[in-house]
């Protein structure tokens, strides 16, 4: 089976595939859900219904990774550096559980066109 999500704004779907992290099966078990999107530096995030704790918590990610933010309760998306960020790499706030990765490289530029505000979906 694909564990696979699509992020929707108005303008666009993204594709990411997920991990086998239990917070990644909180999140599909969930779906489909709205929010709002907000942005930090070259990082989208937004609250969703799923709490969980952290495991195997990193801060410093790839271009593309989806992560959960258990502070916030938020989906995080990192498409470049963030103000945390003291290499070319992205950086959280906070350690996050990385959850899957988005790999298609247009998916990844469009991230850089959604704005702070938005309404965000994601489905199965």
């Amino acid at each position: 089976m694909k564990r696979e999500i699509t992020i929707q704004t108005k303008k666009f779907k993204i594709k990411a595939t997920l991990n086998k992290t239990k917070t990644a099966d909180n999140i599909i078990s969930s779906l489909p859900f709205k929010s709002i999107a907000n942005t930090w530096g070259n990082e989208i995030y937004f609250t969703i219904p799923v709490s969980a704790k952290l495991e195997k918590s990193v801060e410093i990610v790839e271009v593309g990774t989806v992560a959960y933010w258990p502070p916030g309760s938020a989906l995080c998306i990192f498409f470049g550096k963030t103000p945390a960020s003291v290499s070319e790499k992205p950086q959280a706030v906070s350690p996050v559980t990385v959850i899957g990765s988005i790999k298609d490289i247009k998916d990844i530029e469009n991230l850089k066109q959604i704005n702070g505000g938005e309404e965000i979906e994601v489905v199965k």
